[in-house]
């Protein structure tokens, strides 16, 4: 499959319910790289026409402070129609889709959006879809899901409704084999992973949230899914390289270099020895901060 579009990569993504202006009003404080509209789980059901009449006001104003967008639409058919009629505009990144069931599913939400965007007056392939893996069934065909449309930007684990389904808790041990599935699965179609190997839902401890989010980083995942905005700043701290993460990634790339321009394949840095796979990681670190801090 042929990808035309630069996917972009979030470290912390926000949930903020798209009908509370009380929260809207001051998501660009939070700290979050990327704001998601939620009219899904925080929005009852009296409330989804307000949500969705919401969102081009809110996006506007998300938009102004730099952020990007993403709006998570409802599961149900009738819901899921009706929101992306109204999240398909001008300055939503993309349109995440929970409970995912499978590629055919992702497939059929992809060619609304497609529609939709041509009543919009927008140009094909200009919101991104972000699945939410939330079952057993949908992670067994995480790369089918992960390669089934160039609009898909990234897979993310939903930790809680995929913990429910599998009849365990939210833990490190039931997670680690679940999370490593789907970033294998984004990682073999190139798109980002989104998750955490523990409770999304923890806002009351703080320190093991934060050790959550450094296995998740240590792991592969690119960034996390926030609840709350006081979780935001872990994540932000977590996934931000130090000088001396940085210094030491710009050493292996400027020693391979003169290494390669010498003919050889390999060589030492700072007592290790340095080969192409182990570059491949020092550039991408220092191509997210660069993208970071652009």
């Amino acid at each position: 499959m042929h990808r035309t579009r630069d996917i972009p990569r979030w470290r912390s993504m926000l949930f903020i319910p798209a009908h509370e202006e009380r929260f809207v009003a001051k998501a660009h404080l939070r700290g979050a790289e990327a704001i998601i509209l939620d009219l899904e789980d925080s929005v009852p059901p009296a409330a989804k026409d307000l949500a969705r009449s919401s969102l081009r006001s809110a996006a506007a104003r998300l938009k102004e402070h730099g952020l990007a967008v993403l709006v998570r639409v409802n599961r149900g058919l009738a819901n899921c129609v009706a929101d992306i009629e109204a999240a398909v505009f001008a300055g939503i990144d993309a349109v995440m889709l929970p409970k995912v069931n499978g590629p055919e599913h992702v497939a059929l939400i992809d060619e609304f959006i497609g529609e939709t965007e041509v009543s919009a007056s927008l140009g094909h392939g200009v919101v991104g879809l972000l699945p939410i893996i939330e079952t057993p069934g949908a992670l067994a065909v995480a790369s089918q899901i992960a390669s089934v449309s160039p609009r898909v930007v990234g897979l993310a684990l939903g930790t809680e409704d995929f913990s429910a389904a599998c009849g365990f808790e939210p833990t490190f041990q039931n997670l680690f084999g679940p999370s490593q599935q789907l970033i294998f699965g984004s990682r073999s179609h190139h798109v980002p992973a989104y998750g955490l190997p523990g409770s999304i839902a923890n806002i009351a401890n703080a320190e093991e949230f934060r050790h959550s989010v450094l296995q998740a980083k240590e792991m592969g995942f690119n960034g996390v899914l926030c609840v709350h905005p006081a979780q935001v700043a872990a994540v932000n701290d977590v996934y931000r390289p130090t000088e001396p993460e940085l210094a030491h990634a710009r050493r292996i790339v400027a020693a391979f270099e003169e290494a390669t321009r010498l003919g050889r394949g390999a060589v030492a840095v700072d007592g290790s020895m340095i080969d192409l796979p182990v570059v491949m990681r020092a550039k991408a670190l220092l191509e997210g901060f660069r993208r970071n801090h652009a």
